[in-house]
C-alpha cells in the first residue's frame, strides 16, 4: 500500500524509523517532509497528506510531531478526512475499526520507535468493520457536510452585501 508520511522536526527522527518499518512491511512510504531536524511549521506538512488523502491519492496516511496533537488538530480541518491521535495498538486498532480513521498520528515526545512500530503494525493490519459504527460515521459526514454548507451560505451572503473581507 502506498502510504502519505509526514512530521515536524521533533518527530524526523521517529518519521525515519517508521518509514524503515513501513518498507520492511512491505508499503511505499511517500514522505512529504520535513527532511531534517531544521524547524518548520507542522500545520502545512499535516495540510499536504491529508489533502492527498482527501483527492484519493492515498488510502492512508501517518502524521508525527512532538505530541501528535497538532497535526491531528490539521489534519481532521480537511474536509472527509479523519485523523486519530493513537499513543497505544487498542487506539490504532480502533480508530480504523470503529471511526476509519484514514490517518494516524504519533507523538515523538510520547512514545518510542518500538512502539511506534507496533501502533503502526496494528492499525495497517486493522479495517473499518461497519456495522454499529457505519451509522456514527455517516452521522459524523452529516455533521462536516451541514458546516460545510453552512460556511457556503454565510461566504455567498457576505459577498452579496458587500461585507466580505
Amino acid at each position: 500500500m502506498k502510504i502519505a508520511i509526514g512530521c515536524d522536526e521533533a518527530a524526523y527522527t521517529l518519521k525515519e524509523i517508521v518509514k524503515e518499518h513501513l518498507v520492511a512491511l512491505g508499503h511505499e512510504p511517500a514522505d512529504y517532509g520535513c527532511y531534517s531536524t531544521d524547524p518548520v511549521d507542522y500545520p502545512d506538512v499535516a495540510f499536504k497528506v491529508a489533502k492527498e488523502i482527501q483527492g484519493g491519492k492515498f488510502e492512508r496516511g501517518i502524521l508525527l510531531c512532538g505530541t501528535g496533537i497538532g497535526v491531528c488538530i490539521t489534519a481532521n480541518k480537511v474536509r472527509g478526512v479523519r485523523a486519530a491521535l493513537c499513543h497505544d495498538c487498542y487506539s490504532a486498532e480502533r480508530s480504523r475499526k470503529s471511526n476509519d480513521a484514514q490517518i494516524i498520528t504519533m507523538g515523538a515526545r510520547v512514545i518510542g520507535p518500538e512502539l511506534a512500530k507496533s501502533i503502526v503494525s496494528v492499525w495497517l493490519e486493522s479495517e473499518f468493520q461497519g456495522g454499529k459504527s457505519a451509522g456514527k460515521i455517516s452521522r459524523i459526514q452529516y455533521y462536516e457536510q451541514k458546516e460545510f454548507e453552512e460556511e457556503s451560505e454565510l461566504e455567498e451572503a457576505d459577498q452579496q452585501s458587500g461585507t466580505s473581507c
